[in-house]
């Protein structure tokens, strides 16, 4: 699967080094000459030792298509970190100065390095097993017959046939068109198809929006220039997530704080105090590990791996990993009706003569259209069914010219000779199209629109040019033929879960607005009966953006104003998500926020989207946007853990600094708190099912919390530790100081853990209990007294720890629900 190479102006997407525009209608310069077949004749393709022999030349299209990185990758991304390095480091000089207990931090880190390469594994091999899945297979003519096989396998000079939907994978040259129409808006910005004859070429990249045809491979592999940009794009990206560029904002700054602060607390610890230098260098170390959130980042690629791992299993393959935090922030969904509300096939109800037309003489035409196209449409099915040829013992017309269906012109057609010689030409498709305004037969279409049903114009025109842009003039309306759509079972369910999430429904489709309309209505969409006609939408982006926001429905939508809707609905702040499946959804999916593909949609649908539901479920989508809220919550809660720590470590080194005293901590106090009031915790609160709605703004959100809950922490334990240098004296004084400060800073961390762990369940409860319980097993078995150095001295400076940390909860309370009401939770 590739993602998006040029965006619609033909900018190059970000990442990839290569010069951004290409000239769609350059001659192609093959590396050896591919032999083309006359014009009108029909390619047989390349016989099998052709193939072969191909292969054993290199000219394959070996362009890897990956959907993640490698495991290479993934284990430097997870090793070689700024903060593992400094880690690393102090790890390997408490290892030399001070006993094993107070290497303790390092171990915590390869586990946590080990973890999150194991969690990123899973999910890499999740994503790969399913873009295999949903991976797409050009037909390809070789010996004569027709055989879809891998993107890669294609060789230089192979016949690819082409059909609406289908994605042209490498640059070649047209050898047979069929009303021919391709897009290459992703590559050249240009938003109008371009019909191709034998001859012209096409570039990879560029899709199929009507006609087929096919046209033999010139370039492939490396060689083919836009390949190139689609194999950068279809590498492992992070897109923009505000969920990363926050961590990295805070990482940053917690980098800026911690450099300077370190540098002091070691000149206080080393030179201004005349204590055992092992002894200095440990507690400057304990000072130093604390300020890194070094598991922020672990947890927050373990929820996405775990993310994708979950969604894999409901068979929804999660193109770029920030779609499912993007998923959950959408507040706009655009739905295609066809393939999303409704079911891909279509029954037809009646077929209703017009003009004293012959009904047989009708079925007839119908039959023919049905023969005339041989890639047809859903509509188009539903009449080959029911008028087969064959059918009533008669056989197709005979086809002279072929339109296939535009969604642009909203018809297809054709010219036929008749059994008796003559000739005729129809058109079929939308009849507030063929039909001029005001004729009186679109009110008893609009009838049938408002009942839900699909109604499709058969008219006769004077036999000409049937692409001309004036075909439907002078047209003779003949029969109205009236489709049952299908609706998705599970599509009404969904629907009401946007709408108590107050995520807004707008249905974007090319059919009729009334008929939209109702089926909107059946399925029970808020505002189903708010409509408009596209055909009406005014063209002012502003003016767009506020029809867009007062309607639920939009009927003759063309392509290129999809696109323009999406726009509009962001111009005013939304953030937009646009599900399809046909190729008419392409330029929407690549300009929303988030593109959702159905997994039976066309190639071009699939490749441009960031998630493809490869079940075609439409009621996967909630699955999608629980597993983003999930993440995006939960890692705002952990992260609040993690600074808060940063916070108060940065602060009590200060304060030492400032103060000329011992640190009070050794490496093994702060990492038996920082696992029983973060690290264990964080991990079971990282992956527990969250509900809350997505808020923007995480920087500030963790911010606001954490630093006044880190000041109070600080200010809570540096008093008791002060009140205790005062109260204790002679040996061992410094080990029942630090005891003393240890139990008020874990009593205040696990009130923030508290807090944060709200509101409770029984597990939740149980987990803080739990974490409680550790603390205090360490407190009374004497050997664990020994390895963490924590023994309470007396009963009035413990007394006097708890007292103190029982105020600063008090004050975390106050701080935490002003903060609540001042800035909103």
């Amino acid at each position: 699967m590739t993602q998006r190479a040029l965006d619609s102006s033909g900018e190059q997407t970000p990442g990839s080094s290569r010069p951004a525009m290409i000239d769609a209608g350059a001659e192609l310069d093959p590396v050896h000459p591919v032999d083309l077949p006359p014009s009108g004749h029909r390619a047989t393709g390349l016989t099998t030792a052709e193939v072969a022999e191909r292969v054993a030349r290199g000219e394959v299209n070996d362009v890897p298509v990956r959907s993640s990185r490698s495991l290479t990758e993934i284990v430097r991304a997870n090793v070689f970190t700024r903060f593992n390095l400094i880690i690393g480091v102090l790890w390997v000089i408490m290892l030399f100065v001070a006993p094993i207990q107070d290497s303790l931090f390092g171990f915590v880190i390869v586990a946590n390095t080990g973890i999150g390469i194991i969690q990123e594994w899973r999910a890499k091999r999740t994503l790969d097993s399913l873009a295999v899945i949903g991976e797409a297979k050009p037909t390809v003519r070789r010996d004569g017959v027709a055989a879809e096989v891998s993107t890669h396998e294609i060789v230089l000079g192979d016949v690819i046939e082409l059909g609406p939907g289908d994605k042209v994978v490498v640059d070649g040259t047209v050898a047979e068109a069929d009303s021919l129409e391709v897009d290459e808006s992703l590559l050249t910005g240009e938003a109008d198809p371009v019909l191709k004859r034998p001859g012209d070429p096409v570039m990879s990249g560029s899709f199929v929006v009507a006609g087929g045809g096919a046209f033999t491979a010139t370039k492939v592999g490396r060689e083919a220039y836009a390949a190139q940009l689609a194999e950068e794009a279809s590498r492992f990206t992070l897109v923009h997530s505000e969920l990363r560029s926050g961590i990295s904002t805070i990482l940053k700054y917690v980098t800026w704080m911690m450099v300077p602060t370190a540098i002091g607390l070691i000149i206080s610890q080393l030179v201004v105090k005349d204590n055992n230098f092992k002894d200095s260098v440990a507690r400057t170390v304990g000072g130093i590990v604390p300020m890194i959130p070094e598991g922020l980042v672990l947890l927050t690629s373990v929820a996405f791996a775990i993310g994708v791992v979950r969604l894999g299993r409901k068979q929804c393959l999660v193109q770029e990993l920030p779609a499912i935090e993007g998923l959950a922030r959408v507040d706009v969904v655009c739905l295609d009706k066809t393939g999303t509300l409704t079911e891909g096939g279509m029954d037809i109800t009646e077929v209703r003569p017009l003009n004293g037309s012959d009904e047989a003489y009708v079925h007839q035409v119908l039959r023919s259209l049905g023969s005339s196209d041989p890639r047809p449409n859903a509509s188009l099915q539903a009449i080959i069914d029911a008028y087969p040829a064959g059918g009533d013992g008669k056989a197709a017309w005979t086809v002279t010219e072929a339109m296939p269906f535009s969604s642009a012109r909203k018809y297809s057609g054709a010219a036929f000779t008749e059994t008796d010689g003559t000739s005729s030409a129809w058109l079929l498709g939308a009849p507030d199209v063929l039909l001029p305004e005001g004729d009186p037969t679109l009110g008893e279409i609009d009838h049938l629109n408002e009942q839900g049903l699909r109604v499709l114009l058969l008219a006769r025109v004077p036999s000409g040019e049937l692409d001309a842009p004036d075909a439907a003039e002078g047209d003779v309306p003949t029969a109205l033929v009236v489709l049952e759509q299908r609706l998705r079972p599970d599509a009404a369910e969904t629907l009401k879960y946007f709408a108590q999430q107050n995520v807004a429904t707008k249905v974007i489709s090319g059919d009729n607005a009334v008929s939209v309309g109702a089926v909107a209505g059946k399925l029970g969409l808020a505002g189903a009966e708010n409509t408009l006609d596209a055909r009406r939408m005014p063209t002012d982006p502003d003016e767009m953006a506020t029809a867009m926001e007062q309607n639920a429905v939009f009927g003759r939508v063309t392509p290129q104003q999809k696109q323009d809707m999406v726009a509009a609905l962001q111009s005013r702040g939304h953030t937009v998500a646009m599900t399809g499946d046909g190729v008419n959804d392409v330029l929407a999916l690549k300009d929303a926020d988030i593109g959702v593909s159905m997994g039976s949609g066309s190639e071009a649908t699939r490749a441009v989207a960031q998630i493809v539901l490869l079940n075609n479920s439409f009621a996967t989508l909630p699955s999608v946007v629980a597993e983003g809220r999930r993440v995006i919550g939960n890692i705002t809660r952990v992260a609040t853990l993690f600074l808060t720590k940063t916070v108060y470590s940065v602060l009590l080194a200060i304060l030492v600094v400032c103060s000329q005293v011992e640190y009070p901590f050794l490496p093994r106090h702060l990492t038996l708190l920082a696992t029983l009031t973060i690290g264990v915790p964080a991990f079971f609160l990282a992956l527990a099912p969250n509900k809350e709605r997505a808020q923007p703004h995480f920087v500030r959100r963790v911010m606001r919390y954490a630093i006044p809950s880190g000041v109070i922490a600080a200010a809570a334990t540096f008093t008791t530790y002060l009140i205790a240098r005062h109260h204790y004296s002679g040996p061992g004084a410094l080990e029942a100081e630090t005891s003393a400060a240890t139990l008020t800073l874990f009593l205040v961390a696990m009130w923030v853990l508290a807090i944060i762990a709200r509101p409770y369940t029984w597990w939740r409860i149980g987990l803080v209990a739990a974490m409680g319980l550790g603390f205090l097993i360490v407190l009374v078995v004497p050997w664990l007294q020994d390895f963490f150095a924590l023994k309470l001295v007396g009963t009035t400076l413990p007394w006097t720890a708890v007292g103190i940390a029982v105020a600063a909860a008090a004050l975390l309370e106050l701080c935490w629900r002003w903060v609540g009401r001042r800035f909103g939770a």
